[in-house]
C-alpha cells in the first residue's frame, strides 16, 4: 500500500507519518528532508531554497524523479510519502491532504526544531513566512506542472488537523486506506474517492447556549457513539479563512458537543 501525504505547512504531516511508521509498519519517504538538506548544504533558508528552485528546475526534477522511481520499484512495500507533490508522481496511492488554520500552523512551526534557518522571532513573523512560502510554492507548482495544489478535488482524502490529535488522524487514514484499496481492486485501479473531513470546531466556534444543548440532547447522545466521523455529509461554503455551514447546523453543534473528531462535508460554490 502506498499513501501520499501533503498539505498546509505546519499541518502535522511528519508527526502523522511517524505514527503510521511506528504503529502500522510503513516506511517513510520525505522529500521535505531532501529539500531542507539541500538548503543547509547551501547555507540558505528554506524560503530562499524555494526561490532558487523557481529559477532552476534541476532541483525539482531530482526530487520528482526519485519519488517516481521509489514508488515504481517498491510496489509491494507499505510506503508513506511525506511530500508536497508525491500525489502527482506516485502512480497509485491514497492521496491525503492535511489542512490546518494559519494560527495553529504558526504555533506548531515555532515550537518545532527545524534548525536555525527556520527560526521565527514571533507568531506574526511565522504566519507571514508560512503564507509567503505557501503562495510561492503554489505559484511554482502552477507554472511548472499546471497543478492547483490547494484544490481539494485532487485528493482522495482531505482532513483538518487543527483540533484533532495526530493519533486519531492516523487511524482514520488507515481506515480510509483499506476502503480505498478495496475500491481499487473492485474498479480495476480506478477508484473514485473524494472525502473531506473537517472538525466540528472548524465549522462552528460560537458559544452554544444551555437551551440549545437541551434541544440537541438526543442528537448528542446518538453522536457520542461515533468513533471517528458522522455518516451524514454537511454542505459548506469555503471562504478565505472560514467555512459557512449551509444546512445541518444542528448536526454540527451536536457533533461538537459529543466530541466527534470529524464531519464529512461537501463544498458548494453558491449558498443554497
Amino acid at each position: 500500500m502506498h499513501i501520499t501525504i501533503t498539505g498546509n505547512l505546519g499541518s502535522g504531516k511528519s508527526t502523522i507519518c511517524k505514527i503510521l511508521e511506528d504503529k502500522y509498519g510503513f516506511e517513510i519517504y520525505s522529500t521535505g528532508k531532501v529539500q531542507r538538506k539541500l538548503a543547509r548544504e547551501m547555507n540558505i533558508t528554506t524560503l530562499e531554497m524555494n526561490q532558487l528552485m523557481c529559477s532552476d528546475r534541476k532541483y525539482d526534477n531530482m526530487i520528482d524523479d526519485a519519488t517516481a522511481r521509489i514508488s515504481r520499484e517498491n510496489r509491494n512495500k507499505n510506503i508513506i510519502f511525506d511530500s508536497r507533490l508525491a500525489w502527482h508522481f506516485v502512480e497509485r496511492s491514497l492521496k491525503v491532504f492535511l489542512s490546518v488554520s494559519l494560527d495553529v500552523a504558526a504555533e506548531r512551526v515555532m515550537n518545532d526544531n527545524r534548525g536555525k534557518v527556520e527560526k521565527y522571532g514571533s507568531l506574526e513573523e511565522a504566519k507571514e513566512m508560512l503564507s509567503a512560502r505557501a503562495a510561492m510554492e503554489n505559484k511554482r507548482y502552477k507554472e511548472l506542472y499546471n497543478l492547483e495544489y490547494f484544490n481539494f478535488s485532487n485528493y482522495n482524502l482531505v482532513m483538518d488537523s487543527t483540533y484533532t490529535a495526530p493519533e486519531i488522524i492516523a487511524s482514520v487514514i488507515m481506515e480510509e486506506a483499506k476502503k480505498y484499496e478495496k475500491s481499487e481492486k473492485e474498479n480495476n485501479g480506478k477508484a473514485k474517492v473524494n472525502r473531506i473531513l473537517l472538525s466540528p470546531l472548524s465549522l462552528y466556534q460560537e458559544n452554544i447556549t444551555e437551551d440549545e444543548k437541551k434541544q440537541l440532547k438526543d442528537k448528542i447522545i446518538q453522536y457520542e457513539k461515533v468513533t471517528y466521523f458522522l455518516e451524514k455529509t454537511i454542505p459548506v461554503k469555503k471562504g478565505p479563512d472560514r467555512y459557512t455551514v449551509l444546512s445541518g447546523l444542528e448536526d454540527v453543534k451536536a457533533a461538537r458537543l459529543a466530541k466527534v473528531p470529524f464531519i464529512p462535508v461537501s463544498l458548494v460554490d453558491k449558498e443554497q
